[in-house]
């Protein structure tokens, strides 16, 4: 499977047109409402996945090009959980970013949002890297 880094991401992304009302508007992207539980919800009930796609926040075109001062991985000891059903984030293109900060990495058969699970999938994965700590 060829790699890839989180701009390729997102321009897979937007060729799947999961991307609301292209180009961005004033530097924000809104991804598709209708595509909104496929896309980044797709383990998730329909009525959660519905309220997630109502309240989603705009996220900057910017932020691609940001950089961190002093990004913590380069100090701090990291986990990175790969969804491998993810359909936002290509699983390449997840273990690219794990691999370039020094991750650890789990891997999960589940889709986006499981990066923020329920409190009992939370609490187990939360242990594990706490353990390492």
């Amino acid at each position: 499977m060829r790699e890839c880094g989180l701009r390729e991401a997102v321009a897979l992304a937007g060729q799947h047109s999961l991307i609301a009302d292209p180009p961005p508007r004033d530097g924000f992207l809104f991804l598709d409402r209708d595509r909104f539980a496929a896309s980044f919800a797709a383990d998730t009930a329909a009525d959660q996945a519905a309220f997630m796609a109502d309240s989603q926040v705009p996220w900057g075109v910017d932020a691609l090009n940001g950089a961190a001062p002093q990004p913590a991985w380069r100090t701090e000891p990291t986990w990175h959980l790969v969804v491998t059903d993810d359909r936002m984030i290509p699983p390449p293109a997840q273990r690219a970013m794990a691999e370039r900060a020094g991750a650890r990495t789990v891997r999960s058969p589940a889709a986006t949002r499981s990066t923020s699970p329920g409190p009992a999938r939370r609490g187990r994965r939360s242990g594990q890297a706490g353990a390492h700590g």
